[in-house]
């Protein structure tokens, strides 16, 4: 009876254990921030965070995120008459911190303007835009490409800085027009061979260049395809699952919002086949009312990818805000990006 009755007491107490561990994951999960695009996001300060037409690397535990450091006056630029050229002073490339995904801190400005040479590339009077960072593990250095362009849009380059910590300050190297062509957005692709690719718009935006890079990644090998010819793509996000690659991009409409578009393809220099549209719910028709950035793998969790775009205000500029969604892959390398008015990086990932 004794015997009983004290296996019946850790019975008892191990049901109660188990109970207040599932009210506490529960717990958690209601108090994990969500991810609400098209809201105001604050940085860890309670700053609104200004990181626009970015990509996120992620290094050793921590997502690094930088972007385009706007500043606070947006104004039309009449020398630019055949669109609407509503710009910012270039305030150089932000970094922002994070190990959720959600509570980021501002590491500062990494590359910062040039505010006293008005002939320099990094000068407020020009364009600095769509920068993204990959690291090299054979030079490990931190390297940083960017769309580099005078203030009418008519020098379209692509510039290159560098840098041994991921939050330092980056040294601008300077900049070229890649394989001899126009370079407006673009971003940066690192193959799991530590290979690494700048795709970026070319021919007055009617075409995609995908260029190979030198083993330091600082300049083109020469060895290039051009891609979508003469279909305007730009904005372009490349990622990589079960050995298939993958491009998102936008058209072409300046800042007003159009439909996305995606393509796959055996490898960076092959051919590629134009998937459709990947976007569907409210709004979809326009990209949510974004533009493709980037696309990032969640560290740790096999297939889990996130699109990340932006919501231009072209009025108010430091205003945009971001759309970050995650992607539902499908049979046949399709896949889907539904609008979620929010949600959680762990009930999804």
């Amino acid at each position: 009876m004794k015997k009983s009755f004290t296996f019946s007491i850790i019975a008892l107490v191990l049901v109660l254990f188990s109970c207040g561990e599932k009210k506490t994951s529960s717990q958690a999960s209601s108090t994990e921030p969500f991810i609400e695009s098209g809201a105001i996001w604050l940085d860890t300060d309670g700053n609104q965070i200004n990181a626009h037409g970015g990509g996120i690397m992620y290094h050793e535990g921590t997502y690094y995120w930088y972007g385009e450091y706007k500043g606070d006056s947006t104004y039309w630029n009449p020398k630019v008459p055949n669109w609407e050229c509503y710009r910012t002073e270039a305030g150089g490339v932000s970094c922002y911190s994070s190990t959720d995904l959600t509570n980021w801190k501002f590491e500062g400005v990494v590359l910062k303007p040039d505010l006293e040479n008005e002939d320099s590339e990094l000068h407020p009077s020009n364009v600095l835009e769509r920068p993204k960072v990959i690291y090299n593990d054979q030079t490990k250095k931190f390297v940083l490409w960017l769309h580099v362009d005078s203030h009418n849009y008519g020098k379209a380059a692509a510039g290159v800085a560098v840098c041994d910590t991921p939050n330092g300050n980056f040294e601008y190297l300077g900049s070229m027009r890649p394989n001899e062509a126009m370079s407006r957005d673009m971003t940066l692709f690192k193959d799991d061979d530590g290979k690494a690719y700048h795709v970026y718009s070319s021919e007055e935006n009617r075409t995609l260049y995908i260029s190979l890079l030198t083993d330091d990644y600082l300049k083109p090998t020469g060895t290039f395809t051009r891609n979508f010819v003469d279909k305007s793509r730009e904005a372009p996000a490349v990622f990589k699952k079960d050995g298939k690659y993958y491009i998102l991009s936008s058209g072409c409409t300046a800042w007003d919002p159009n439909q996305a578009e995606y393509a796959v393809a055996d490898s960076m220099l092959g051919e590629w086949t134009v998937m459709g549209d990947p976007c569907s719910g409210k709004d979809a028709h326009i990209t949510f009312y974004g533009q493709s950035t980037h696309v990032l793998p969640i560290a740790g969790k096999d297939g889990a990818y996130m699109a990340m775009f932006d919501k231009w205000n072209k009025t108010d500029l430091i205003d945009s805000r971001y759309i970050w969604l995650p992607i539902e892959f499908k049979a046949d390398n399709k896949i889907d990006i539904a609008w979620q008015d929010k949600w959680q990086v762990s009930q999804v990932f």
